[in-house]
């Protein structure tokens, strides 16, 4: 490809790393084109100046939520105007790029980018939002949120679950209903995450066996449990194949959560608060450039 729109976080822009690689790709010969963003409305704008200018393929260079605004922005565009999407991961955990296995190294990142092949793969709605990686609901959802950003940087992964273990032995659950083609759950829910990727919280495997292009989320719902059940819960939530005492495994096309109060919930690393959200996978709704071999990719027959 000699033609490239890199849409660059604002916050990022500035890396010598990321700089010099796009230097380095100009030199060879590849027109890389750059755009900034200052704030999370200028995505929608920079996607469709791009399909207005003909672009196939955009690059998005930050972290899971950079990559969440993208697929947000191009989900508002009928597929067939779609561009095809490259990430290079430039966040604090870059989950969603870690278990597709794009390099971490932004060169090769750049080269990946412009070299690699587009896949169709799934993206989930949630209400008027879009989800690629994983969204959260619960008290995971308010580690990520109300974990200091310094603190963060500092751990990495880790601070998801330092802050998490200490809350969820104190935390108060959320009295709700699940709704999905397999049927209805009530009771109390400590935290849920719904999954189109496989990690979280800096690497932690939330669905190890999901891919991005089977039509399915995977879903993991942890009930209240009294703290001395938390061995217990810990090998729950291993057990990926099946369901446990206090842990709930599953995958599903649509779900529906509804809770008399407001769920704090978290879209690939972005805060979102409501009572009632529904979560449907939208099936092959993005371009997206993978390595050749990507684990997260359900090899289809013929």
């Amino acid at each position: 490809m000699n033609n490239l729109r890199a849409i660059l976080n604002g916050k990022k822009a500035g890396q010598a790393e990321l700089r010099n690689a796009i230097f380095s790709a100009r030199e060879q010969g590849v027109d890389v084109e750059v755009r900034v963003t200052w704030e999370s409305a200028d995505m929608l704008r920079l996607v469709s100046e791009a399909i207005a200018d003909g672009i196939q393929r955009i690059a998005v260079a930050g972290g899971d939520g950079s990559v969440n605004e993208a697929v947000t922005a191009l989900c508002q565009f009928p597929k067939s105007k779609r561009p095809e999407l490259a990430i290079l991961p430039m966040g604090t955990a870059n989950d969603f790029a870690k278990a597709c296995e794009i390099p971490s190294d932004i060169d090769k990142a750049l080269v990946l980018a412009l070299t690699g092949q587009a896949y169709w793969v799934d993206s989930i709605k949630a209400n008027e939002r879009c989800v690629m990686n994983v969204a959260s609901a619960g008290f995971g959802a308010q580690v990520t949120v109300e974990t200091p950003v310094e603190l963060k940087n500092f751990l990495g992964g880790g601070a998801y679950t330092l802050t998490g273990l200490v809350k969820a032995l104190q935390f108060q659950p959320y009295n709700g209903t699940l709704l999905s083609e397999r049927g209805s759950w009530s009771g109390d829910v400590l935290v849920g995450a719904f999954c189109n990727g496989r990690f979280a919280g800096g690497g932690q495997p939330l669905a190890p066996n999901a891919y991005i292009n089977d039509g399915l989320m995977d879903i993991s719902l942890v009930k209240h449990f009294p703290p001395l059940a938390l061995p217990q819960v810990v090998e729950e939530l291993k057990r990926f194949d099946s369901e446990g005492e206090y842990v709930i495994h599953g995958q599903t096309k649509w779900t529906e959560v509804d809770f008399p109060q407001i769920l704090p919930i978290n879209l690939d690393g972005e805060p979102y608060q409501s009572q009632k959200v529904r979560f449907e996978i939208q099936p092959e709704s993005i371009h997206l450039v993978l390595p050749e071999n990507c684990p997260c990719l359900l090899l289809q027959a013929g």
